[in-house]
Parts: C-alpha cells; structure tokens; sequence
C-alpha cells in the first residue's frame, strides 16, 4: 500500500515541534493574553521611577492626561453640548426615577455626582451619563416584589441604594481584576431582544400614566400589565389620555423631523423638555389637576444629601439587594461599553473596555453614597451629545452644573409637572429602542441569532425581566457549547490549475483526489467534541468508500486531517486520534496529518503521537500531503505493473 521510506525518492519541508519553554513562563503568557490582551504596562518600561508614577495616575485618572492639552475652543463646544444633554437629562431623570418607583429628586440627583466622577476616571470622551429606563425597571421589578414602594418607601430607597452600591463594587471589580471578556457573554442578539422586549413593557407600564390610574400591577409581564388596565375601565380619565396622546405625538413628530433633517437635530433633544415646559404651564392656568390629570408635587430643594448611613448591609433583604446590582450592573455596564465603543469607532478613537468598567463602578459607589441610583451612558443622551459637538467627558461637567442650578433653584417649577407628560417621554424614548429593522436583519444573516433575539423578546413581555435575561443568555451559552462540541467538519477538493484545497461543497470546481480523502477539521479538539469527532471522520471515511465503489473509483487507501484550524489539543483530543489512527489501521488505511500548529505539535509530541504515526506522516501543507500519496500510489501502481508483466508467460519461448 505505500513504502514508508519513500524519503529518498521524495522529501518534504518537516514540521517542527517548538523549543519547550518553561512552566511558568507559558503560565505568564497566558494569563497576560486573558487579562492583558491590550499590554497596558507597554509604556511603563525603561521609564524612571517618578514616570512611572505620573503613567500610573494617568492611566487610572485619564483626565489628568487630556486636561493639560485642553483648550477654550474645546470648551466652547463642550458647554454647548453640555446645556443640550442637560435639557434632556432633567425631564428624562425625572421620568426615570417614577419608573424606578423612586422620588423624582432622585432622577435629578443621579444626573449631577455621577457624571462629575465618569468625567475624571472615563475614557470615552461621547459618553453621556444618566439613568436608563432598563435598569429602572430591573430595579422596580425584583426590589418591588420583596418591598412595596408605596407601603415602606425609606426601606425600598435604602435597598435601591445598597444594590447601587453593589452594582459599582461588581462593575470596578470587573475592571479592576481585568474580567471585562465577561460582557461578551452577552450578545449582540441578546441584548437587541432584551432590550427591545423591555422597551415593550415600558410602555405598556407606562398606559397607568396616559391614563391617570392610580392602582396599578406591580408585574412586568403584557398578560398582568393589560388585566390590570382592561380591569379598571371605570377608572380610566380621558383628560388625562388626551393630554398624554397629544405631548406623545408632539415627541414623536419631532423626532420624525430631526430624522429627516439632521441638523435639526435639537429641536427633537429639547422636545421633552418643552413638553414639560408646556404642560406645567398648561396645567397651572386650568387646574388640570383637580380634574384627574396628576402631578409631581413638591420637589426638595438642594443638592445631594448624603446617603451613606441608608445602605441597608444589615437588612434581611441584603440578598435581593445584591443580586438587583449585579444583574442591573451587567445590564448597564454593557450597554454603556457598547455605546461608548459605537461611537469612539465614528471618531476613530480607542476606549478601554476595563477602565469603563472601573469609571461606571466608581460613579455608582459614589452614586450610592450621594442619593442616587443606578447609571450608565444611555443611547439616545450620548448620542445628543455627539450630535451637538461634544469634544472631551468636560459636556458631562457642564450637564452637570446645569442639573446642579436646577436642584438648587428650579425645582419649584416643577410642582405642576403632569405624570402623563413624563409617561409620554418615556413611551418616545422607548419607541426607539425597539429595533425591529435590527431584528429582521438578523432573520436574514443568522436564524439562530435571530431566535435568540425573539426568545430574549418573548421571556421580557410574557414573563419578566429576569426570565427574558436568563433565557436569553442560556441560549447564547447554548450555541458556544454548540460550536465547541460540534464543530465543523468538510472534505477539501482540489481547484483546478492549482495547489489549492478548498470545501467542496462551497467551491463546485474543488474535486476530490482519488485515492486520498481530505478531511478539514475548523475548531480546537477538546473533550467536548472528542467523540463527536470520531464519529464524524468515521462517518465521512464510510461516505467516501462507499462512493468510490459506487463510481469504481480507485479505492480509498490515505486519509489526510487538515488541522491548520486546530489551535489546541488535550489529552482526549489525543486519545480520539490515536482511536482514528487504530480505525484506519483496521481498513488497511494510511493516516497522515497537515499543518498542525506549534501547540498541537508540542502535545502530540510529548504524548508520543508522533512516534506512533511516524514523522513522515505529517506535512506542511495539504498539497505536500497529497503529493506524497500520489507519489506512494503511482510508484507502487508502476511496481505492480512491472511484477504482472515480468510473471506473463513467453509463448515464443
């Protein structure tokens, strides 16, 4: 079948097996490749001691880069920005916190210390800071169901505080401990589901408002939330729905316009504001609200009091607590990473994902110390800030001393504030989170992904947050452990007029060697897919056995694993190819391998593979492979004919 010492007549470039390093160097490889992928101490060597120290801040502190280089024109953009984003984020703090079942105050203080500290530790330099209607309602959905907001209202604040605090502690000990890959766990499907199915339930939580109910379910899910509107129909006050439809179209026809005419694209960020504006004033000059229509009421005056006292690590909700801040934490943390990412790839800048996690965990942990709750970098107010000019973080400063006068000063205009004016701002802004154009792209470019983002969808509005989250991400992890005990597996054909290998179901020129079976193997052998690769190569060996007879081919007789895709290898990988190996030696088969990386090699060499296989078995290249078979097959074809000829009879002699 083949001369194992063909070396003579046919020689090939070998594949080496590389130097061996040492234990622990090839650990401190690895841990600098998982936690380091971005070599951040690169610019701390051949630096001097005081050096060091001054990187060291700057790294940590980023404004202490930046700040020495900024200049009034950067300003003069930034405060613009600044007062834009500020005009949005009180009526959006605002309406936030009532989703949180919080005091409105809280909304308004959350807009003033978080954003001063992202402003000195962030490296983004869009990123607006604010609540989030997501977050919101994570934090209304699973603190409300162990303390009625209404009924003990110090205890419910005391616990929103405390899951904020954790919240930052899990988002900081993230970045600190360099984990952030933990976040990609999270899809982009998953997270269009989840967010789209939560924007659903927002707005539908937001119809007690357009309607002036007063009793209302405290469950997320669509069935809950329309037997409690459907069940109080006698309660419903059409002022209050006509207000909220008419502020509603309001919001939306000029978001319509600032879509069609970008650069008017401040006439949709100071429309909630404007509506605010207007109904406090339209409901102070006709007593709407002796009629059914709700307001704000008083709101206190000042800044931030302090809140350390109120963390509540003693109560015996302390368990709640800390898991709504890790679960809001991972939801806020997220979105603001990937907004921030969106836009530093329109101005061609970098942000580091860890050091964004380190700034979010100390806003909150500040946050929660200073009467606020829960926040991140939302879509719509970052993406305000980009669209007024915003320069540098320095548009957060300016926000917030702009919401700093406004609690100090204003808060009183606010009394006639309607809810259905802050329930309609809630409604537009949700409108726009519900990506449906996202949705159908994904039916067309990955089904999977598409049905990951459905099942995200369907858990939000007919069970609840927590169940569209974990149904979502389970069936994230559900396709990872799909392509790992799965993989691909396909057989390579030649191209014609070349040395090149390709699928033969994706190239229909690629025809197959005779005699010879490629396999291409696209994914590491792990214990996961050992078995199931086995079976596979066994599988494809009977399939093309099976057609050569069919077709009277030449038998198959070389077997070639391509396993230039192949990175790693453990002991059961190994253990699978020597069983393969034992398979092929059963059908009178010749195993040989291709382009194994340095990895694999190293394995395969110290678990004594290569012995077994022999060393003049595994190639560089698959066309190296296929040539060597070709030459065995024809030298030995050429041999076989000289020993048929030689034994036939001279009937002259």
């Amino acid at each position: 079948m083949g001369n194992a010492h063909f070396d003579d007549q046919y020689s090939h470039q070998k594949v080496e097996i590389p130097a061996p390093k040492p234990f622990l160097k090839t650990l401190k490889s690895c841990v600098k490749e998982a936690l380091f992928p971005d070599d951040p101490f690169r610019k701390f060597k051949n630096q001097s001691l005081t050096k060091k120290l001054a990187l060291g801040l700057q790294y940590f502190v980023p404004i202490l880069d930046w700040a020495p280089r900024y200049t009034f024109q950067l300003f003069k953009a930034d405060f613009i920005a600044g007062i834009t984003i500020a005009s949005l984020a009180v009526p959006q703090g605002i309406s936030y916190a009532g989703l949180a079942n919080l005091p409105p105050v809280i909304g308004l203080y959350s807009s003033f210390v978080p954003p001063m500290v992202y402003a000195m530790l962030g490296s983004s330099k869009h990123l607006a800071i604010g609540n989030v209607a997501v977050p919101s309602l994570l934090i209304s959905a699973m603190l409300g169901r162990v303390v009625n907001p209404h009924d003990n209202p110090k205890l419910y604040l005391q616990l929103v505080f405390t899951a904020t605090f954790f919240a930052g502690v899990f988002q900081a000990s993230l970045g600190l401990l360099r984990l952030g890959f933990i976040v990609d766990f999270l899809s982009h499907a998953t997270i269009l589901g989840f967010m789209g199915g939560a924007a659903t339930v927002v707005c539908l939580q937001q119809l007690k408002g357009i309607l002036g109910l007063v009793h209302f379910t405290h469950e997320t899910d669509i069935v809950s939330v329309m037997r409690s509107i459907f069940s109080q129909l006698h309660q419903w006050r059409w002022e209050s729905g006509v207000l909220g439809c008419c502020f509603l179209f309001f919001l939306l026809l000029t978001r319509y316009f600032s879509k069609k005419k970008p650069a008017f694209f401040w006439i949709s960020c100071m429309a909630p504001l404007t509506s605010v504006i207007l109904g406090s004033v339209l409901v102070y000059f006709t007593h709407a609200e002796k009629n059914g229509v709700q307001v704000i009421g008083h709101l206190k005056k000042g800044i931030n009091p302090p809140s350390y006292s109120e963390l509540a690590f003693s109560s015996q909700y302390l368990t709640t607590a800390i898991k709504t801040g890790i679960v809001t934490g991972v939801i806020a943390m997220a979105e603001g990473i990937a907004v921030g990412r969106s836009f530093a790839i329109v101005e061609n800048y970098h942000i580091d994902g860890n050091k964004e996690m380190i700034a979010f965990g100390m806003m909150n942990i500040a946050g929660s110390c200073t009467s606020c709750y829960l926040t991140t970098g939302p879509f719509s107010r970052t993406a305000v800030n980009f669209n007024a000019g915003c320069k540098t973080a320095v548009s957060n400063i300016v926000m917030a001393t702009a919401v700093m006068i406004t609690l100090l000063l204003l808060t009183p205009l606010f009394h006639y504030t309607p809810l259905v004016v802050l329930s309609s701002i809630i409604i537009s802004a949700m409108l726009g989170i519900i990506d449906y154009n996202a949705a159908i792209h994904l039916w067309k470019v990955d089904k999977y992904d598409f049905l990951v983002c459905i099942s995200s969808f369907i858990g939000v509005v007919f069970g609840s947050v927590e169940v569209g989250l974990i149904v979502a991400v389970a069936m994230s992890l559900l396709r990872i452990l799909l392509f790992v005990a799965r993989p691909k597996t396909f057989v390579l054909g030649k191209i014609p007029n070349s040395m090149t290998y390709r699928n033969t179901e994706q190239y229909s020129a690629a025809s197959s060697v005779p005699g010879i079976l490629i396999i291409h193997i696209d994914a590491p052998i792990y214990f996961a897919n050992a078995s199931y690769l086995r079976e596979r190569i066994s599988r494809w060996i009977d399939e093309e056995e099976e057609k050569q007879r069919t077709l009277s081919e030449i038998e198959l007789q070389y077997v070639i694993l391509d396993m230039s895709a192949v990175g790693n290898i453990d002991t059961s990988g190994i253990s699978m190819l020597e069983e393969v190996k034992r398979n092929a030696d059963r059908r009178c088969l010749k195993l040989l391998l291709a382009n194994p990386g340095g990895e694999v090699m190293k394995k395969l060499d110290k678990s004594n593979f290569i012995d077994t296989i022999g060393k003049e078995w595994i190639y560089l290249t698959v066309g190296e492979a296929v040539n060597a078979c070709n030459y065995i097959l024809h030298t030995c074809k050429f041999q076989s004919k000289r020993i048929e000829s030689s034994t036939i009879p001279d009937d002259n002699v």
